[in-house]
């Protein structure tokens, strides 16, 4: 059994860390939005925090500089790439797909489908299979008003994965799955929100607990 503790949009608020580290997961993912535009150092400020292994994607109010602190942390950029650890394995996506408020790290669904091939292509297939989202799928926990603003080309992989991690849309914090898959947005940490993911032995074997803190 492994847990691992979920954050996302962060936004350079950093006041609860200690109390999320104190929920003692084996490892840590952090879905986007570490900073609230920056500054990219908030990276290594967040990394001290953390003493475990971390896997990060920036999102869209981080600035694209920010890969850039991502790679000379003690975290794991995820952007565009994968990474195993035991029966799991994660592929990852940052940015997000463009909104109405031009956000720093904003990319075309081109883009994005070609980042997510890029990152799935060499990942390990595995008894859990985790995409790393800060854009969630399109018509899954993305409603703006009535509108869907998720990304169509997450939601075109979504049943590659047997969980996807999404943030962005901070006031869809929820669980839902769709076509098997389990879909999870923690809600913004910077509000004390996160979640435990608890990963079995055997496929399917994933159990998905909120935490406001």
């Amino acid at each position: 059994m492994t847990k691992v503790l979920l954050l996302a949009d962060i936004h350079g608020q950093l006041g609860k860390m200690d109390a999320f580290l104190d929920l003692k997961p084996d490892f840590v993912i952090i879905a986007g939005d570490l900073t609230q535009f920056g500054p990219c150092d908030l990276v290594g400020k967040i990394g001290s925090f953390i003493d475990v292994p971390c896997f990060v994607v920036p999102g869209n109010c981080d600035p694209r500089e920010i890969c850039d602190s991502i790679e000379r942390s003690e975290c794991v950029n995820l952007h565009g790439a994968s990474f195993t650890m035991g029966k799991i394995s994660m592929a990852g996506i940052g940015g997000s797909n463009p909104t109405p408020f031009d956000t720093p790290f904003e990319l075309q669904e081109e883009e994005i489908e070609r980042l997510i091939t890029q990152g799935t292509a060499l990942m390990d297939r595995n008894v859990h299979n985790v995409l790393i989202s800060h854009p969630p799928p399109h018509g899954v926990l993305d409603l703006a008003g009535d509108t869907h603003v998720g990304s169509t080309s997450v939601r075109a992989h979504l049943k590659e994965f047997d969980l996807v991690c999404c943030a962005h849309m901070h006031e869809h914090k929820g669980v839902v799955e769709v076509d098997g898959v389990k879909v999870v947005n923690p809600g913004p940490a910077a509000e004390g929100n996160c979640a435990m993911l608890t990963f079995g032995d055997d496929p399917g074997e994933i159990t998905i607990d909120l935490i406001t803190l």
